[in-house]
């Protein structure tokens, strides 16, 4: 399969280079969408994947582009991310030995993460590119949400067999069915992120539908089509992403109600959490897990985390297991937790810089909505700031991996671009009454008194 992964790489690299930038980070997501993360190149001691070396082409192309970097602004997110960069790469240097290992794996996470960031918000750089792009990766989707229904209701997953060339992979992965209905994994190699990459682009398509022409008809249906990806990976993460993506997006018709609504949500787990004398996450993954599965299980390892929060608060594990499969039930820690996954490879700055990022980006996508003037562009922003919740939520039971890493980097990107040039509306609408004033001086400065 290396020279299978080699032509891919090559074939969507020159695309990459020749179309323009918007359609080429669309093509970049499909991609990430359709190739598989776990196919690899060998070259000496790294595997380098297909995605990898798109990534750093299309990033190549977007650099040398005077065009491009001239429209590149610096914002605030762009250096939270850096930030956060820092961190993640150094704690990795200090725990991980030899320093050779470290530096192999950390160059890989750079281009999964600030790589993929940093070519969104490159090719998006404007609202209009950005239209774009989200047509031609609707264009990805659909395909990809019919083959979840047909690996559902067929088990056929052709995907499947191609796991047998993954190079750390040893034995033989099989899925099991949820309820008679087979787990759709499509080109990801798991339900939950197969399901995840769904919910992460349903809010910013279901955006379309205050556009004008064709790309307002592509929102209904491709949103549904979305929702039913998503739940075709009969997995609990995905589907309560749905669920909160759904409520999130109602919420657009009653934000006068979001701030009491969050309110009222502290003050409910605050009750829950004295009426059962337990924890309220114990609580929420007993009633709050539709499809089974191991809810409890996470629950577990948030206790886990706090139980030995002295073991991994300065530097984490240096790369290792932290130990806690016995208490969870299985053979090796699974840490479902994208917080406490941070702080288990980076230490407590970890989860602190993983923590500023999302907060920064929160910031940046009430600020897109506060700043803006007409519908499409609030609409897009408010689909932003609903992707971020409930990513957010998700990652209290779910930790990214494998193409789901860049598809989130490349998604801050999108909110990274668009907060450079969402006010500008607003910008052209005040132009007028600026020009009129200076008329209105020019037409009484012979003189005459203003009253002022």
């Amino acid at each position: 399969m290396e020279n299978v992964t080699l032509g891919v790489a090559v074939l969507v690299s020159i695309l990459v280079v020749i179309l323009r930038p918007s359609i080429a980070f669309a093509v970049y997501i499909a991609a990430l969408l359709f190739y598989p993360s776990y196919l690899s190149v060998k070259l000496g001691t790294l595997d380098v994947t297909a995605g990898r070396m798109i990534t750093a082409v299309l990033l190549a192309r977007c650099l040398v582009s005077h065009e491009l970097r001239s429209s590149f602004k610096w914002q605030r997110l762009d250096s939270w991310i850096a930030i956060s960069m820092v961190v993640y790469v150094g704690m990795t240097l200090i725990a991980i030995h030899p320093l050779s290992e470290a530096v192999e794996n950390r160059a890989g996470f750079l281009v999964n993460t600030c790589f993929a960031y940093f070519v969104a918000r490159f090719c998006i750089s404007s609202r209009a590119s950005l239209n774009t792009a989200i047509k031609w990766i609707c264009v990805a989707l659909v395909p990809l949400a019919l083959l979840g229904i047909i690996e559902s209701f067929t088990g056929w997953q052709p995907y499947l067999a191609t796991m047998s060339y993954c190079p750390w992979y040893e034995e033989g992965i099989t899925i099991s069915p949820r309820s008679g209905i087979m787990r759709a994994i499509g080109a990801f190699g798991h339900p939950i992120m197969f399901g995840s990459a769904f919910a992460l682009f349903l809010p910013i398509v279901y955006a379309l539908r205050h556009e004008r022409g064709y790309q307002r008809a592509l929102a209904y249906p491709v949103s549904i089509l979305l929702i039913v990806g998503a739940l075709s990976s009969m997995s609990s993460g995905p589907w309560v992403a749905v669920i909160f993506t759904i409520i999130c997006l109602a919420m657009e018709h009653f934000k006068k109600l979001l701030k009491p609504a969050l309110v009222g949500f502290v003050f409910c787990c605050i009750f829950v959490e004295i009426a059962s004398n337990r924890p309220f996450y114990h609580v929420v993954v007993s009633y709050a897990n539709p499809l089974g599965g191991s809810g409890y299980h996470r629950a577990k390892l948030i206790d886990c985390a706090v139980e030995h929060f002295g073991e991994w608060y300065l530097k984490g594990y240096g790369g290792q297991d932290p130990g806690w499969g016995e208490f969870l039930g299985m053979d090796r820690t699974d840490v479902t937790n994208e917080f406490i996954l941070a702080g288990v490879q980076y230490g407590l700055l970890g989860v602190v810089a993983l923590s500023c990022v999302l907060t920064a980006a929160v910031q940046a996508s009430v600020r897109l909505h506060n700043s803006s003037s007409d519908l499409q562009s609030r609409t897009l922003a408010w689909a932003l700031g609903s992707t971020l919740a409930v990513t957010i939520i998700t990652f209290i039971s779910v930790s990214f991996f494998g193409q789901m890493i860049p598809l989130f980097y490349s998604f801050l990107g999108i909110i990274g671009s668009s907060s450079s040039w969402i006010r500008q509306p607003d910008l052209v609408a005040k132009r007028p009454e600026r020009s009129s004033l200076s008329e209105y001086s020019r037409k009484y400065s012979n003189g005459v008194s203003l009253g002022v």
